[in-house]
């Protein structure tokens, strides 16, 4: 009864603002334009402001000094349209009540607990979010904005992922507002003095509304807590752009923004540009400082704007991971290749990168019927498609974002391009001097099929095989051959036929391996529906006819579709056909996979207009095939030796699990640092022969410490990973590194006197319970780590495992060090939690230390040097009460130091390397990448002077 009487009173509260609104003074830049009650038609939305529509200028991101590099620079928004949003953050009690009422139906956890109702619904991922919202749009009779396949819950009951989410910009419901939306409500009246910041907040959320409403009837757009938003974390340009969406993917992490202050902010760091928190946001990221609003209203020309720059009124979809194409095809190394009619440009997928993007090609040649070469590195495409008559140029590039490379076949004409290698092992594209129609013979043998050799990004000879225009396939020994643009006709030993009974056929294609089977769609003509044995429609199966043109098999498209545009995989799976989907009216809305041995079919994408897709897959699992210059295991089951140091009479031969060995990463969204850690353990086992000094701990060693500063004989390698805590940095080091690291010297661990041990364990500790969502670390403990084998076949599973190319580009080449990341400022202090939160005698420091002294003794015992380091931190954190972001009475630092000095007189190997010296330090404004964490130039500097410390302890590093 409590919670109804709140809304009341706040409808009363909106109503008389309302009215005020209409007397109230011009509308300033990048405001609300107008403020209203909701309109009549949408129902239960009493606590909804209108925005208008108008042609005022949105500014998001900034020029300032000290903004960070994904606010800059600053880019301009216009929002056109009209959306309402909640006047208040959404609360715990609306949050809970719609789970317990609809959960159900929406697959809702169900064990979520309020302190109070009125308090803002906090420590949720950006899917709860999602699932809430439609669960809302379905409670008052409206669209569902935002569809999926599939939802994922951790133990806890959040969902940490939603399998092929699309957001429908045309739909009218519940959603979330975007990043754009956000800020035009926000910034005709963003009071930072009304907000509920660190100074004022206790360090707790309150009541929704409980301070100052800005004049247009919004509350805690500045504080209280921080808010989930639509949008991915793309790139700002120096441009303007109508009713702007965000970007189309989250980039190589899957990020996304949140925005506004929070209590735990300091007012100084509160603003209308940021875009996120000091640490990396996904999807599946929660906390307790972070919640949302809702907003309602389609949008539309909605334009998405990727890393390219390109502003885009469309995007492509993604409704399959790359763990659900292993699923399928038990290999992380496909890509899809097609094209997006809208644009005529390649698009493509490679799901071996974890960050699941959609990359388009930008060029102004209108490309056709792409097919990827059987290396998986180039595309080849034409200009003409098939049935057009027609004089068509052919050209090849590369498969990656710039499409690198680009040459032009130098012939009058060449059309369907299709890659093969003949026995011989020379690599052919076999083309056709025209696609146009073949229902008259005399015409279509006026064409012919021609192969051109392709070497080194160069064209040979061309030479013509044959008379007449065979564009679906010519198999390697040049016996079999055809094609089909209304007939299906076929060539075996040079003598031409017509197959299907001569009724019309298309999008004919032969298989990549040497059954010499034929796909092809008809027009539901007698000889199919007899072989069906039912009457269907246009392009409702895909058929399959064997060498001799006996149908064998058809696939039937789902109900609502039909297909078109159907091939073969190219590579060395054989049972897999990748095909579009076109609605009723034509439109080809998806591209699915075909898998022919289960008779199922997966869907890959969903965009307007997408044609022409070619998928390549390299069959056999990638985890255990070699890869660049890794020595890739030669059969299916790879075989783990004993450490030579055994006796023969002890080696066991164990064969890897294919689906397990090396499996740090995938989709499910469990953990949001999970690619860190992936990389991290490809490092373990790629340097545990070489490396001496192993760097751990937490962000600000990920940061902090780059391994190529060091001089021989050190050779290190930066195993420390964002979020990292004690707990997991000793686990770790315990299982992993200790007993695989034979050449060890010392360690390098960041000593982080302001963090916890329980913050958020999910993210801050992967190895407590969330290393069971991938199967790597499951695999891993259930043998005992390894302890004792020879582990050199990991590093080829774990190189070749399912990553991020980014990433991989950023940590490679610097031994684990994310080179690139720059600096901005140290900024203005930063304090996330109480500083009471943390004392010398909390439990929290208590369990902190033991684990450090055990691992102190370990070490000692190991003859290894152990260098705990305080990192230096923002300097003004002088000026506050708190020793660093996470909290801990500052007055309380000194001692708590002092007593992590003392465990030297026990364990002489254990050596403090105090760079933060309680802020009066020598690292500059430019050393700073965040009040947080080193920059570049920091790090550079940190790493030189551990160098220097560990050269001149007395090690034996040749031992």
């Amino acid at each position: 009864m409590k919670e109804k009487i709140y809304f009341i009173k706040m409808s009363l509260l909106v109503a008389l603002i309302v009215a005020a609104c209409s007397n109230s003074e011009p509308y300033q830049e990048g405001g609300c334009g107008s403020c209203s009650t909701v309109l009549d038609d949408v129902g239960n939305l009493a606590d909804m402001l209108l925005v208008a529509g108008s042609n005022d200028v949105v500014k998001l991101g900034s020029n300032a000094p000290g903004s960070k590099l994904n606010e800059k620079p600053e880019m301009k928004v216009v929002l056109d349209y009209d959306y309402y949003l909640d006047a208040h953050e959404t609360t715990c009690g609306d949050y809970v009540l719609f789970m317990k009422e609809y959960g159900a139906k929406e697959s809702f956890a169900r064990n979520f607990k309020c302190f109070e109702d009125s308090l803002p619904i906090v420590d949720v991922t950006y899917f709860d979010a999602v699932l809430f919202a439609n669960a809302k749009s379905v409670a008052d009779g409206m669209d569902s904005v935002y569809s999926y396949s599939n939802a994922f819950f951790d133990e806890s009951g959040h969902c940490t992922d939603l399998k092929g989410l699309v957001f429908h910009v045309d739909r009218k419901g519940f959603r979330l507002p975007t990043e754009a939306e956000w800020v035009k409500a926000a910034a005709s009246d963003f009071d930072v003095r009304s907000s509920w910041n660190n100074e004022n907040s206790e360090f707790k959320s309150h009541e929704v509304c409980s301070r100052k409403m800005d004049k247009r009837g919004f509350c805690d757009l500045a504080g209280n807590v921080m808010e989930w938003v639509n949008d991915w974390l793309g790139v700002f340009r120096d441009t303007t752009v109508s009713n702007y969406v965000g970007a189309p993917d989250g980039g190589s992490l899957g990020e996304r923004v949140i925005k506004g202050g929070a209590f735990n902010a300091d007012p100084s760091n509160i603003n209308t540009y940021s875009r996120g928190d000091v640490y990396t946001v996904t999807s599946s990221t929660r906390t307790n400082y972070v919640g949302f609003r809702l907003a309602i209203g389609t949008i539309p020309n909605a334009v998405w704007m990727g890393a390219d720059g390109v502003p885009k009124t469309s995007i492509v979809n993604l409704l399959s991971s790359s763990t659900d194409i292993y699923s399928y095809t038990k290999s992380y190394n496909v890509k899809l290749a097609f094209r997006n009619d809208e644009t005529g440009n390649v698009a493509f997928i490679d799901y071996a990168d974890g960050a699941q993007s959609v990359i388009e090609i930008q060029d102004t040649i209108d490309a056709y019927h792409p097919e990827i070469s059987p290396d998986g590195n180039k595309v080849a495409f034409c200009t003409k498609l098939e049935g057009v008559a027609g004089k068509s140029a052919l050209y090849v590039r590369d498969l990656d974002v710039n499409g690198r490379g680009l040459v032009r076949l130098d012939v009058a004409s060449a059309s369907i391009p299709r890659w093969s290698v003949l026995e011989n092992g020379d690599t052919v594209i076999t083309y056709v001097t025209d696609a146009g129609s073949n229902q008259n013979e005399v015409t279509w043998k006026k064409y012919s099929t021609w192969q051109v050799p392709f070497s080194r990004g160069t064209f040979g000879s061309p030479k013509k095989i044959m008379d007449g225009s065979f564009h679906g396939g010519v198999s390697k020994d040049g016996s079999f051959a055809v094609t089909g643009s209304q007939l299906l006709r076929i060539r075996i030993n040079s003598k031409d036929s017509l197959w299907y009974n001569g009724e019309q056929a298309c999008n004919v294609s032969m298989a990549q391996d040497d059954s010499k089977r034929t796909a092809f769609l008809d027009f539901g003509g007698k000889t199919g529906q007899a072989y069906v044995g039912h009457r269907y429609g246009v392009h409702q199966n895909i058929l399959i006819a064997d060498s001799t043109g006996k149908l064998i098999q058809y696939v039937t498209a789902p109900v609502g579709y039909a297909f078109d545009h159907s091939e073969w995989a190219v590579g060395s799976v054989k049972e897999n056909i990748v095909a579009t989907l076109t609605n009723p009216d034509g439109a080809h809305k998806k591209i699915v996979l075909v898998n022919l041995e289960e008779g199922v079919l997966l869907d890959l994408a969903e965009g307007n207009e997408l044609w022409h897709p070619s998928i390549w897959i390299k069959g056999g699992n990638s985890a255990l095939s070699s890869s660049g210059t890794n020595e890739g295991v030669s059969s299916s089951s790879a075989v783990m030796e004993l450490d030579d140091k055994q006796s023969s009479s002890s080696i066991i031969n164990y064969e890897f699990d294919p689906d397990s060995v090396g499996m740090y990463y995938n989709n499910s969204g469990a953990c949001s640092y999970a690619l860190y850690y992936r990389y991290k353990m490809e490092f373990l086992w790629q340097y545990k022969d070489s490396a001496n000094v192993v760097i751990v701990g937490s962000s600000r060693s990920y940061y902090g410490v780059m391994p190529q500063k060091f001089k021989k004989p050190i050779i290190a390698v930066n195993l420390a990973v964002p979020t990292g805590i004690m707990r997991g940095s000793k686990y770790f080091l315990d299982n992993y590194v200790i007993p695989h690291y034979g050449h060890l010297k010392a360690i390098v661990i960041s000593l982080d006197l302001d963090r916890s041990d329980d913050l958020g364990l999910a993210d801050y500790n992967l190895f407590y319970k969330t290393y069971e969502s991938y199967s790597g670390y499951v695999y891993d403990k259930k043998h005992d780590f390894w302890k004792g084998y020879n582990t050199n076949k990991l590093y080829d599973a774990t190189y070749n495992a399912l990553g991020s190319n980014e990433l991989a580009s950023t940590l490679r080449p610097t031994a684990g060090y994310p080179s690139g990341s720059g600096y901005s400022s140290w900024g203005n202090p930063f304090v996330q939690n109480d500083s009471n939160s943390i004392s010398a005698k909390s439990p929290v420091f208590e369990t902190n230390f033991n684990m450090l002294k055990d691992l102190a003794k370990t070490c000692q015992e190991n003859n290894i040097v152990l260098v705990g380091v305080f990192f230096p931190l923002n300097p003004k954190y002088r000026e506050t009460g708190a020793y660093g972001r996470h909290g801990l009475r500052r007055s309380e630092a000194p001692a708590i130091i002092e007593k992590i000095q003392k465990l030297n007189e026990a364990y002489p190997n254990f050596i403090i390397f105090d760079e933060n010296k309680m802020g009066n330090h020598d690292y500059t404004d430019e050393m700073a990448r965040d009040t947080d964490h080193l920059g570049d130039l920091g790090a550079a500097q940190m790493s030189l002077r551990l160098d220097s410390l560990l050269q001149n302890q007395n090690i034996n590093w040749e031992e």
